[in-house]
């Protein structure tokens, strides 16, 4: 009854709804599998009325699988009692030195994979402070950081999840597994099937497997830069309580972490169960904080540049950048437009509203263009968001096994996950360079205005006399924190998975069969929240007027006209930061963002056993199937399913689901054996994998892989693998609904700003030349400022494409291993990876439409008719010229083409081989990635090769030191950035700071372990406070120097 008890415990989880509407019918499976019951069996396979059709046949295929597999030792068992008597010492020395590792669902022994692996051990989390799966992964040399931390270019610091991404291809072409198995995407709304690290257990972590490269032959989809597969324990016995704290040197960063493991063997050793809770948490950062983020930096046409080839880059630094046409208070104007119609006080300055509601002075600082000035009384750049998002998560695991017989195990896992992440938005501006736009132009006000004073009128009047005739002035405000109850984006996940399984080995003939069989379900809900503005209710408030007793009531309640009044209605007060009222703040704040869901449903059996012998050994097999179903659903709130906010376009809710069959075979041939004692080949062995997949969107699909593994010489190994994998398109490519609104555009190639600049700044400018000879209305090209590129002003067009097809990828690895060859303790080992992507899922923004158009010898007529620009200006703060439509839409279109090295060195010895007086042990490790080309395509003609910036180093390094000696233990670990390119095609010319220096950072810690069970850590980080290398912000780490403690208590 105990195995019941382990399932019967994980059946009644309140997340998993849909699995416990199974829970009579899994009872009665399990009482028909353990006891033979055979009315249970009837039981078993009458499922519940009114499911759903993919659900029915998801629990059918599993039951009846499972029930088949587990039937067979006893069908077989004649066959089974006759090999016992003679292979149990054969099989118990295969058990021990087998199993089933990464890129491979044959057991098989770790060293014997022809793929580039990298396995970390669970020590490294406490030796370097670590807290948290994706502190981990950022370690690895082969993947891009993931930092939910803003570049200071606007944009906002991110969601809070981190997603592994091996060679920087995009999280959404590396896998995740747990266990071999796959998981269901935490991606927001209908992302791609990623999986964020930050909910992974810690404590139960055995090892992680990063596989470089491939993979999609033997796990399916994604697995096109490689898989990130992560080994929980499954026999943890024991209770660890595990505390850290740190924080950083000016005290501006502290983060905390816990984590409680408990687990416990029982009936004699078959079964264990643990549980794991751990959480942390990790405040919101600031620009403000570090000095390093704190510059407000921007580039700008420079005023000095005479040409293309005169040395002098194109733009020049701005520091520190503010905007000069607004700030916090509300700085105002006689009419919408650029500076020289700011209003001007009896002295001569433009004036701004004080935090008493005044009129006062105000300093644009030195305006050096649109919009930006150097110093002065705007609103800075950098303050319009976070530099980091702020992140608190708890995780709950649950894992057990019973072994039901002495080859059939049932086995279990139960995650609940939630994750809360806080970053800080831009508020809202309303900006007289916006006056295109009716949500986000400058306020118009007047003199009647109640919260104007007389002495605020008459010095308004005097400067503008218009104003006391009933004309308008204008106030350019950035409402920072003071509008809405909170300036804070808030995302909240909750991921909940259960997995029920069988493994086991029956004999049959002279062969063993191992088998397994388990199915999943896991559903994701989360949400996107943010405090908004109701436009409506905005310019209602704003227009007050005094109701003749004093009091400020909104005008459309004190004008003749009843059928407009809104008895809701509040005055707003607009006038100097802090004079909003509360009251006022509740009426035009409404909640926007969005909800969504996720729900995977999964099923995976395998068989696999010797086939043939030959004279080097039994050629290995294992067939595989592998149901999967998936469905996700996003769902806008109700501010923005009414077009409330925003750019006032309501928004659509969408869902969409699909389904996969997939089939697969993988061998393992072995060619030549070391007792075959053939000079030149020790061993050699080939691999091969074929997998089938049927998905009910995108269609069919053939993926393989081929394998050698050549032991040269007894430590000495080649390897190679060839393989051609896939990535199916996601749900949110598939079935995004089609809207309109207007947006900033990016990066226009005409732009003075980027015209120098791109893969070949020549053809782009000459490109751009010949448009605008054609177009002589358009601004001087040499000037030209797109007014696109700062504000939400051009109209496009987004929406999915279902007519999207898998992309695919043909990729090669090969290289050598050095294992304990002449020196003990001595492993090296060095991989080529060759990645050839195709018909690639390409996000087709307007920027890169415009990219590829002005980039591209002999320009297509579709992708440049994909924008369009202004015509014709009537206002002086928008240049002809500017970008004032676009579309978006993901194609079959990208290509990618990677080139690099992954090495790794490590060296262990005792200090006694050195010295009879020294003692402990010493280990020394390296690892690097080299990059020689990385070159993307959006449209598949043009390619931009990243390799050697800032976003794709030639050269990454870490090196690790450790030192053990009886309860000490200290560790040391040096990360390396290659001096690099600011971006693709950097030169004096385009860039004030087109080279990047080399970055180092060091980090030391050390553990001691004071008495039994109890272990006492600290360590410091970046020792030597190495600032990113300039002028970026994550080239390098942003924090600073920082220190951690932390203490371990194993029972």
């Amino acid at each position: 009854m105990l195995q019941a008890g382990i399932v019967a415990y994980l059946l009644q989880s309140h997340r998993f709804r849909a699995a416990n509407k199974y829970k009579k019918t899994i009872d009665n499976l399990l009482a028909w599998i353990i006891k033979g019951n055979q009315k249970a069996k009837k039981q078993a396979t009458q499922l519940p009325q009114g499911i759903m059709m993919s659900q029915s046949i998801f629990l059918k295929s599993m039951f009846s699988t499972c029930a088949t597999i587990a039937m067979l030792p006893t069908v077989l068992s004649p066959l089974a009692v006759a090999q016992t008597a003679t292979t149990d010492e054969v099989v118990e020395t295969t058990k021990m030195e087998t199993v089933t590792i990464t890129s491979s669902r044959i057991k098989r022994s770790v060293a014997s994979t022809p793929s580039p692996i990298t396995s970390i051990t669970p020590e490294v989390f406490s030796d370097r402070g670590y807290s948290t799966a994706s502190d981990l992964l950022n370690d690895l040399t082969a993947l891009a950081p993931q930092l939910n931390q803003a570049d200071g270019s606007g944009d906002a610091s991110g969601s809070g999840q981190q997603y592994p991404d091996i060679f920087g291809l995009g999280a959404g072409r590396t896998l995740t597994l747990v266990n071999n198995r796959r998981f269901v995407t935490t991606s927001s709304g209908l992302g791609e099937s990623q999986v964020d690290a930050n909910i992974i257990p810690t404590g139960l972590i055995k090892r992680v497997d990063v596989v470089q490269a491939g993979g999609a032959a033997v796990y399916g989809s994604d697995a096109i830069a490689g898989v990130v597969n992560y080994i929980l324990k499954d026999d943890y016995d024991g209770l660890e309580l595990d505390l850290q704290y740190g924080d950083t040197e000016q005290g501006n960063y502290e983060q905390t972490s816990y984590r409680l493991t408990a687990g416990k063997n029982f009936d004699d050793n078959r079964g264990n169960i643990a549980i794991n809770i751990e959480g942390s948490t990790s405040p919101i950062a600031r620009f403000s904080d570090f000095d390093a983020s704190n510059r407000s930096r921007i580039t700008l046409a420079n005023p000095l540049d005479t040409g293309p080839n005169d040395g002098i880059p194109s733009v020049a630094e701005i520091l520190p950048a503010y905007f000069w046409n607004f700030n916090g208070n509300g700085v105002v104007y006689n009419t919408p437009a650029p500076l020289t119609f700011f209003q001007t006080n009896i002295d001569g300055s433009p004036i701004q509203f004080g935090s008493d509601g005044g009129l006062t002075s105000y300093d644009p600082g030195n305006v050096v263009g649109i919009p930006f000035a150097e110093g002065g009384q705007g609103t800075r750049y950098s303050d319009l968001v976070g530099l980091r998002t702020g992140v608190d998560r708890i995780t709950a695991n649950l894992i057990g096994h019973y072994d039901i017989a002495s080859n059939i195990r049932l086995n279990g896992e139960f995650l609940y996950s939630k994750t809360d992440a806080e970053s800080i938005g831009q508020g809202y501006v309303r900006s007289v360079l916006n006056q295109a736009d009716p949500f986000y132009g400058a306020i118009p006000f007047f003199a009647t205005n109640a919260f104007l004073t007389d002495e605020n009128v008459a010095d308004l009047s005097a400067a503008n006399p218009a104003f006391g005739f009933g004309a308008p002035m204008w106030l350019s405000r950035h409402f920072y924190d003071d509008l809405a109850p909170s300036n804070l984006t808030k995302n909240e996940t909750n991921t909940a998975r259960l997995m029920l399984g069988l493994e086991g080995d029956f004999d049959a003939g002279d062969r063993n069969f191992y088998w397994e069989i388990s199915g999943s379900y896991a559903e994701v809900s989360g949400s996107e929240k943010a405090w908004g503005v109701d436009f409506a209710k905005f310019n209602k408030a704003i227009n007050a007027v005094d109701d003749g007793t004093g009091t400020a009531v909104c005008s459309v309640n004190a004008d003749s006209d009843s059928t407009n009044d809104d008895a809701s209605c509040v005055a707003l007060n607009p006038f100097g930061a802090g004079n909003i009222s509360s009251a006022a703040s509740q009426y035009v704040s409404v909640m926007t963002g969005n909800t969504y869901e996720n729900e995977q449903m999964g099923l995976l059996a395998t068989i696999g056993t010797q086939i043939i012998d030959l004279p080097a050994g039994p050629i290995d097999a294992v067939l595989a199937y592998e149901h999967r179903h998936e469905h996700a659903r996003y769902t806008p709130l109700e501010a923005n399913l009414l077009g409330l906010v925003d750019t006032g376009t309501p928004q659509e809710a969408t869902s969409g689901s699909y389904g996969t069959n997939e089939f697969s075979i993988e061998t393992l041939v072995p060619i030549v054996s070391p007792e075959m004692s053939i000079p030149g080949i020790h061993a050699l062995e080939l691999d091969g994998t074929y997998r089938y997949v049927e998905n009910s969107i995108a269609g069919k699909e053939s993926v393989w892989s081929a394998g050698l593994r050549w032991e040269i010489l007894d430590g000495i190994t080649a390897r190679a693998t060839k393989s051609r994998n896939f990535r199916a398109p996601s749900l949110e490519q598939l079935f995004a609904p089609t809207s309109v609104a207007l947006s900033s555009i990016g990066n226009d190639p005409c732009d003075s700003d980027n015209i120098n600049a791109g893969p070949n700044p020549a053809l782009r400018r000459a490109n751009c030349e010949a448009e605008w000879a054609a177009n002589p209305q358009y601004a001087n090209l040499d000037t030209f400022q797109d007014y696109s590129e700062n504000f939400t002003y051009a109209s496009i067009t987004s929406g999915g494409n279902a007519e999207l097809q898998n992309e695919v990828s043909d990729t090669t690895t090969y290289g050598i291993v050095f294992d304990n060859f002449l020196v003990s303790g001595l492993s090296l080992s060095v991989d080529r990876i060759e990645i050839d992507l195709e018909d690639g899922l390409s996000a087709f923004t307007t920027e890169d439409f415009m990219a590829a158009c002005y980039d591209s010898v002999g320009q297509t007529a579709d992708v440049c008719s994909a924008f369009t620009r202004l015509q014709a200006s009537t206002d002086s703060t928008i240049q002809a010229g500017s970008v004032i439509s676009g579309r978006t839409t993901t194609f079959n279109a990208g290509q990618v083409v990677f080139r690099g090295e992954v090495y790794y060195a490590n060296y262990s010895f005792d200090l006694t081989d050195i010295a009879k007086s020294l003692s402990g042990e010493f280990s020394f490790g390296v690892e690097a990635t080299h990059v020689s080309d990385y070159s993307t395509s959006v449209t598949g003609t043009t390619f931009v090769s990243t390799d050697g910036t800032v976003d794709q180093p030639d050269w990454s390094a870490r090196i690790d030191a450790g030192y053990v000696n009886g309860p000490f233990r200290a560790t040391y670990k040096m990360s390396y950035l290659d001096s690099v390119l600011a971006e693709e095609g950097a030169t004096i010319e385009n860039n004030p700071n087109h080279l990047i220096s080399s970055n180092y950072t060091h980090d030391l810690s050390a553990a001691y372990e004071l008495q039994n069970g109890l272990t006492v850590r600290a360590g410091v980080k970046n020792m030597f406070d190495e600032a990113p290398s300039y002028p970026s912000l994550s080239y390098g780490d942003i924090l600073g120097r920082r220190y951690f403690v932390g203490l371990n208590y194993m029972f």
